[in-house]
């Protein structure tokens, strides 16, 4: 029987993977900051994206829908309830989505206030903008990226008509001075100054951002979170859920006497499921659910994910047709 000491020398463990995975890239980090300098300066801040509560206190009513890329979109059918909805709030797509959300019926034609969001340094992601809707659409889209996104992925999405708005991440282990936020938050903080760049924490994945970013930026008093598992399924495979989907350098059997702690089963008693959490899935999970606890007492985080590992304090888990619902029936 393993003693508490034994999992707190596991959890520190994997902590260190994660934390050796996020290094393994922190050049990449400092070369795409460097090589999109010159853009930052030029184009502008997200701040400007805020609006001014003084000549619109509507806003302090206004709502967003997040939409992640969990499994439960597709499964729960979420992009099709939206696209046939009446919503009249905010619509933020994770990049991942943004193609799938185009294709569904769920445009800036539909809901004029769009916006996308790109957190990662990976050139993978132009994938995500390399599309005939996106570039269709693009003109009526906004853009949030931050300064470590590959200059390319950037260059897309401007290609596409996209107005590009520049946000710093804040993401890497606190090391003071030494710390990649602090020397680069120096350097874009002073962006004209008083508008400088918002600094935002990212719980290490654009689904937590685009939260943060809806509530921190855009001052939406309702926050909607659908596609936000954070978690697997046991159905979507053992192999899947050990590497985070070849993601992360774990080999283990379901055999080994720490395979349960580190995939750790759970119940979501908001939407009656279960779910597994991977390291990766536990770290993010964690991580939100910590925000949304510390967030201002007038903001209202709704799980409409109806699945996934989102729920405690603070979090309302509501049925996403309800939650349409609910909105239209709002003045």
């Amino acid at each position: 029987m393993s003693t508490n000491s034994d999992d707190v020398e596991l959890q520190t463990s994997m902590e260190k993977i994660i934390q050796r995975r996020h290094y393994e890239y922190f050049d990449t980090w400092i070369n795409n900051f460097v090589l999109n300098l010159e853009d930052i300066w030029r184009e502008p801040s997200a701040k400007i994206l805020e609006p001014n509560l003084e000549k619109d206190s509507n806003f302090l009513n206004s709502s967003a829908i997040v939409i992640g890329r969990g499994p439960s979109l597709k499964k729960k059918k979420h992009l099709e309830l939206l696209a046939n909805s009446n919503y009249r709030g905010m619509i933020i797509a994770c990049d991942g989505i943004l193609i799938e959300a185009l294709k569904s019926g769920v445009t800036p034609d539909k809901f004029p206030n769009f916006y996308v969001v790109t957190i990662d340094y990976a050139p993978t992601f132009k994938k995500f903008y390399d599309d005939e809707l996106v570039d269709k659409f693009g003109k009526k889209i906004k853009g949030i990226f931050t300064t470590i996104t590959d200059p390319d992925v950037v260059e897309r999405a401007r290609r596409a008509g996209i107005k590009i708005h520049w946000i710093h991440p804040l993401f890497d282990y606190n090391e003071g001075k030494k710390s990649f936020n602090y020397i680069t938050s120096k350097m874009v903080r002073v962006k004209k100054r008083e508008m400088g760049l918002p600094a935002i924490q990212t719980g290490g994945n654009v689904g937590t951002t685009a939260w943060f970013i809806s509530w921190l930026i855009l001052k939406c008093k309702t926050v909607s979170l659908i596609g936000i598992n954070h978690a697997w399924e046991e159905s979507d495979g053992w192999e899947k859920i050990i590497t985070h989907n070849n993601d992360l350098p774990i080999k283990m059997e379901k055999t080994d006497p720490v395979f349960n702690k580190l995939f750790e089963k759970g119940h979501n008693p908001g939407f009656n499921c279960d779910f597994v959490l991977d390291p990766m899935f536990r770290l993010y999970s964690m991580c939100l659910k910590e925000f949304i606890v510390r967030s201002p007492d007038w903001v209202n985080t709704i799980n409409a994910t109806e699945g996934g590992s989102i729920f405690g304090d603070r979090i309302t888990c509501k049925n996403f047709k309800q939650f349409l619902a609910d909105e239209e029936s709002n003045p």
